[in-house]
Parts: structure tokens; sequence; C-alpha cells
């Protein structure tokens, strides 16, 4: 996972296999290394979906299934769908899962009312080929809400930011899990495209009323929007 960072077909194996390797304590250590704010930006992503009770809301790339447990708390009633085996396992939930890309979902076009993803944007190899993908299952009028890390604007926030990426994060991730992945995990906000791109490519696969808001001062971001009619 050293620079430069892995691309197309190297990057899909590479993600996939690196999750399987800590799926273990992903969450502990989602939890340690956001200080426990990790916790309020899943509340904030369910939030902003703004569904109806019932909704049946599809978690790309689901991981663990965190979010999963927060949409359910919500009243709604999650599918999670991840590439990787080892998250699937380590899921503990009996929500239904479902083994597979999110690029090329094995899922009925328009079966869900919504959509969330936490972290994940930066994971795929195609993040325009997501973004079609989520305008493909969601039904016309249903809402996606995408969680992910950011960096903050403020000077002295981005440095302590930076320092706390590049030394203590790998230094946590060694000592309770794998170094070389979280190594990357911080190294791989470079495939994020600036915010104005990224809504540009939600709009362009078929979003509306798309918005982009900052969590935390920057540390985390949330993408918003519905999905045409």
């Amino acid at each position: 996972m050293a620079a430069p960072l892995p691309t197309g077909t190297t990057k899909a194996t590479a993600v996939r296999e690196m999750f399987d390797t800590i799926a273990g304590r992903y969450e502990i250590l989602n939890t340690v290394i956001s200080l426990g704010m990790d916790r309020g930006w899943r509340l904030r992503c369910v939030e902003a979906l703004a569904a109806p009770p019932g909704s049946l809301v599809l978690d790309m790339a689901c991981g663990t299934g965190s979010l999963m447990r927060q949409l359910r708390r919500e009243g709604l009633r999650p599918i999670g769908l991840d590439i990787s085996v080892g998250m699937l396992t380590h899921a503990g939930t009996d929500t239904p899962l479902v083994l597979g890309d999110a690029l090329c979902a094995p899922l009925q076009t328009g079966s869900f009312d919504a959509a969330v993803s936490g972290f994940a944007l930066r994971n795929v190899v195609d993040l325009s080929g997501l973004f079609v993908e989520l305008a493909r299952v969601v039904r016309p009028g249903g809402r996606i809400s995408l969680l992910e890390l950011g960096e903050p604007e403020q000077a002295i926030l981005r440095l302590g930011h930076r320092l706390w990426c590049s030394l203590l994060v790998p230094g946590l991730g060694a000592l309770l899990s794998n170094g070389n992945a979280y190594r990357y995990l911080p190294a791989s906000l470079a495939y994020l495209p600036c915010a104005g791109e990224t809504t540009r490519l939600m709009r362009e696969a078929g979003f509306v009323a798309v918005e982009h808001e900052l969590l935390s001062g920057g540390i985390s971001q949330l993408y918003v929007g519905t999905r045409r009619q």
C-alpha cells in the first residue's frame, strides 16, 4: 500500500484484501481514531436522509454494520452490501447482507427508498460509476446520504489533523490491527476529488438538490442528494 496509491483492478483487489484483514477490529479502531466522533457522524448521515419510518435503505459498502445499526435505531429497514467477506462475517447483525461490488450491485433497479454509505467513496475504483449505480438502485425521489472523511480547512486544525493521521493513526493501527492498512487509510484521502467535482458527478449521475456539509470542522464530510424524478 506504499505510494503511489494503487489504481484500477489493483486497487480493487488491494482494498478488498485489506478490509478482510482488518475487519475484526475495524469498528473499535474507528472509534479510537476518531475520538468517538464517528458515532455522531453516522447519526447525522442517517438524519440527513429524512426518510419515513419503514423505508428500505441500502448501505453501500456496509463494512461491519455500524451504519446499518444506526438505520435500525431510526426505524428504517437496511440491507447491507459489501465486497469484503471479512467485513460481512464480522457484521454481527441479522440485517440482510449481500456480497457484491458497489459498482455492479446484484440488486434490482429502483428497489430502494434511499441509500447511505460510510467512508467508502475513496475506496471505489470509479467514483462516477458508484453514483450511477446508486442512481440505478434508488427509486426516483429517493434520497442518498454519503459519509466520508475529509481534511479541515482551518490551518491549525489541518496541521493537527495531518500529524494525527501521519503519525498516530498508523501507530495505533500497528498496535491494534495492521500498520500497513492504517498507513493506507489516511493516504487514501488523496483519491477524493474536491467537493465541487464530487457534487458535479452526483448531478450528472441523476441526483438533484445535492448538498455538501462539513462535519467536525471538516474532519468528516457528508454528501446528500435526491434521485431525479
